[in-house]
């Protein structure tokens, strides 16, 4: 595979590559069952597969990747699930450090904090933190996050004369990914044809890529053809072209 990927690299466009990219990692029960394993053994997969996308992430010389790894609605999920989604968070980003600060990696965390459990929280900030020295590649990880949820929480952050001078260019100084650009490409795996409540502001404008592949198998030759296929685009942005 690494000569194979390797030799689609050649075929993009240095001057095309999105300076965000966000990503819907969807099918990791799917895969699983498809296997029959539990939903879990699916998500240990997904996890390998995050490397993956981040380590052609740092070779492209990416700017920022967002993953979709925890939404709001994912609570109401069986509970043997959820309490092993939020231990492999913590398992993942543990083992990752050390190579994550090889590369250069600035990890951060996106979403609500409310509700939360205090402890939880304290211990995966501390364990970005670690990362908050380098000054590479951002991944941001979407936790306990919702679009709608968002908007509303930047609603709620504005004082009564920020509400007068509030306008579309400036919202985004309000929201989780205050400061980043929006992403230029959202991809989904699995086949399914929704945003899901991710990034609903900042995807006004974001190209989609949707492919059947499961998670667990999107790999660095996936990444590059949603690559390519975004680079074979003309974003118009509502205008003529």
């Amino acid at each position: 595979m690494a000569k194979d990927y390797k030799q689609l690299i050649k075929n993009l466009d240095p001057a095309k590559i999105p300076q965000h990219i966000g990503i819907i990692m969807d099918g990791n029960g799917r895969w699983a069952k498809k296997r029959m394993q539990p939903r879990l053994f699916g998500h240990r997969a997904g996890a390998k597969a995050i490397r993956k996308v981040v380590e052609l992430g740092v070779e492209l010389k990416l700017k920022i990747i967002t993953f979709y790894a925890f939404s709001t609605e994912n609570w109401t999920r069986p509970a043997d699930e959820v309490n092993g989604l939020l231990k492999l968070l913590i398992e993942y980003l543990t083992d990752e450090i050390p190579e994550l600060n090889a590369q250069n990696i600035f990890v951060d965390f996106i979403g609500s904090e409310a509700g939360l459990d205090e402890d939880y929280l304290a211990t995966i900030h501390s364990l970005a933190a670690q990362t908050h020295q380098n000054t590479g590649m951002k991944v941001n990880i979407a936790f306990n996050y919702g679009g709608r949820l968002e908007i509303i929480e930047a609603i709620k952050k504005l004082k009564p004369d920020e509400i007068e001078k509030l306008n579309p260019d400036n919202f985004g100084d309000y929201l989780y990914t205050a400061g980043q650009p929006d992403p230029d490409l959202i991809i989904r795996t699995s086949g399914e044809y929704r945003l899901s409540n991710f990034l609903i502001w900042q995807a006004a404008y974001s190209e989609i890529y949707i492919t059947d592949t499961l998670w667990p198998d999107f790999d660095k030759i996936a990444f590059l053809n949603a690559l390519l296929d975004f680079q074979s685009r003309k974003r118009r942005f509502g205008g003529i072209g």
